[in-house]
C-alpha cells in the first residue's frame, strides 16, 4: 500500500514515516499543501494523511481540492485542532476520518486499516504464473512452496507485483521502499533484488524477475 503524508513538522513526519514503513506501507512525504496536493492529484495513492496547518495551502483546502477530482482516495486528517467545529469542518471538506494529536500510533494504524478496507477495496492478493502474494496475510508462495521473505523483500515483491509488466527503475524502488533519494553509488537495491530473485527462482522455476540493463527491473510472466 502506498500512502501520502502531508505534514510540515519534519520531526513528526519522520516519526510517522518510520512507523508506517515498519508497518509495511510505502510512504511519500510532502511538507507543504501545494506540493502535497500536486502529489495527490498525480500519483495513485491508496490513502492520504494530511495535517490542517500547512504552509502555502492549508489542509482543509487540500482536502476540498482532492475531492473535486475524479479520484476517491481515502483521506485522514491528523491534526492538533481538536474542537468539534474543526472536526465537523474537516469531515465536511471531504475527509473520511479525523484523528487529533497527540495520538496513539496503534490507533492510527487501526484507522488506516479501516479506511483501506472500506475505501476502494484495494487489491490484497496478486498472482503471476505460479507466484502468489497475499498482502493482508504477508505471505508469498511459488507453486506449493512458501517463500520466506524479509520485510524489505516482501515490500519489494509487492511493488513489483502491483506493477506487473512495467519497468521499475532503481530510483523508483529507493523512493518507494526506502523513502530516500537514489544514490547512484549505492548497490543496496541490486543486493536486495538479488536476494529476492534467488528465492523466487530457486530450483528449476522459470524466471519471473528480469534486469533491464541500465534501466531497472521488470516482473512478468515467463515466455511460452
Amino acid at each position: 500500500m502506498r500512502l501520502l503524508l502531508i505534514e510540515d513538522d519534519r520531526r513528526i513526519a519522520s516519526f510517522l514515516r518510520k512507523g508506517l514503513t515498519e508497518g509495511g506501507y510505502a510512504v511519500d512525504v510532502n511538507y507543504d499543501g501545494c506540493s502535497g496536493l500536486l502529489a495527490a492529484e498525480t500519483e495513485p495513492y491508496d490513502l492520504v494523511i494530511v495535517d490542517w496547518m500547512l504552509p502555502k495551502l492549508d489542509g482543509l483546502t487540500v482536502c476540498k481540492e482532492i475531492r473535486k477530482g475524479p479520484r476517491k482516495v481515502p483521506i485522514l486528517f491528523l491534526t492538533a485542532r481538536d474542537s468539534t467545529i474543526d472536526k465537523v469542518s474537516g469531515l465536511d471538506a471531504g475527509a473520511d476520518d479525523y484523528l487529533t494529536k497527540p495520538f496513539s500510533f496503534s490507533e492510527l494504524l487501526a484507522r488506516i486499516r479501516a479506511l483501506l478496507r472500506r475505501g476502494s477495496e484495494p487489491i490484497e492478493k496478486f498472482e503471476i504464473d505460479d507466484l502468489r502474494l497475499n498482502v493482508a496475510e504477508r505471505t508469498a508462495t511459488r507453486g506449493d512452496e512458501r517463500l520466506e521473505l524479509s520485510s524489505k523483500e516482501f515490500s519489494i515483491l509487492e511493488y513489483f507485483m502491483r506493477n506487473e509488466g512495467r519497468l521499475v527503475s532503481r530510483s523508483v524502488l529507493t523512493e518507494h521502499i526506502w523513502n530516500i533519494n537514489y544514490d547512484c553509488g549505492s548497490n543496496v537495491v541490486d543486493v536486495y533484488v538479488s536476494y529476492l530473485r534467488k528465492k523466487l527462482d530457486c530450483g528449476s522455476r522459470k524466471p519471473l524477475l528480469h534486469t533491464v540493463r541500465g534501466a531497472g527491473y521488470i516482473l512478468r510472466k515467463p515466455e511460452e
